[in-house]
């Protein structure tokens, strides 16, 4: 079994946690990750991981609880999202600086979508968080990043794994899909249940407009439309591209939001890492 691999790490909201997760598993078990791409929160995540930060960034969401997260939220005054992102990724930015992505000491590429030109955009060069914001802008939720005349939103629009060739075609590859059809066990289902009357305060903030006789949100309805589309794109690039790994975390494992859970999802990807590398080479 190679232990260079080349990591691809697909989009999902707050699910996005459980690449903390598999990634350090993958450390743990002695694998050197030579290659890293991403979309939308896989981007993020690696970005992190490859600037050396993902220690920091884990320390720091950790320690978030719901009034933290909702602290973070800054309403968007201008058209084509709901959040600015600017706290956020403010705080990101201080956590990574200013590095550019050809100075990374791994090979990486951010995966955005440019909705003129409906193509993707490979950041493979230049600042490393405009790479990261413009591949997490979720469409209609957080506002696009506008760069030499594109609008670029969420990675996972088209290519929701983040599957690059890497620079190194002897590279074992891995991708982790954070919409995986099995369901979460009920001791995890049990572990991670809110009671904290905080966590209200978050799903009220995404309760837009009713559809009346539906009893859904507008929110709920756009996301799960995009979660939707990007399921049926990653699967029919798995069966396309075919990786030597997949690792599948449950599309049901939080709502995109819920960033509040991150102990719950890191573990849970620690726990699909192993048990996916135990199954693969056993």
């Amino acid at each position: 079994m190679k232990k260079d691999i080349a990591l691809y790490l697909g989009s999902g909201g707050a699910r996005g946690y459980a690449h903390i997760g598999v990634i350090r598993e993958l450390e743990r078990q002695g694998y050197n990750i030579k290659f890293i791409s991403g979309s939308s929160m896989g981007a993020l995540i690696g970005g992190l991981y490859a600037s050396g930060k993902l220690d920091i960034y884990e320390e720091w969401v950790l320690n978030l609880d719901p009034i933290d997260i909702l602290k973070l939220v800054d309403f968007s005054f201008k058209k084509g999202g709901v959040i600015e992102g600017e706290k956020v990724f403010n705080i990101i930015a201080d956590m990574i600086g200013n590095p550019n992505i050809e100075e990374l000491s791994i090979p990486y590429v951010a995966v955005a979508t440019d909705i003129k030109s409906k193509q993707p955009y490979y950041f493979t060069k230049g600042s490393l968080v405009e790479a990261i914001r413009a591949s997490i802008a979720i469409p209609t939720l957080f506002t696009p990043v506008i760069k030499n005349e594109m609008v670029l939103v969420d990675g996972g629009l088209c290519n929701p794994l983040g599957i690059i060739q890497p620079t190194d075609s002897n590279l074992y590859t891995i991708a982790v899909d954070l919409s995986g059809d099995k369901n979460i066990n009920k001791d995890f289902q049990l572990q991670n249940s809110d009671k904290n009357k905080f966590v209200k305060k978050i799903h009220d903030f995404f309760q837009a407009k009713k559809v009346a006789s539906q009893k859904i949100n507008s929110v709920q309805i756009i996301q799960d439309s995009i979660e939707t589309m990007q399921k049926i794109i990653s699967d029919a690039h798995l069966e396309k591209i075919k990786p030597d790994l997949t690792i599948f975390i449950p599309g049901n494992l939080c709502q995109f939001y819920e960033f509040h859970k991150a102990e719950e999802v890191i573990y849970y990807g620690t726990q699909s890492a192993k048990s996916s590398l135990l199954k693969s080479f056993s």
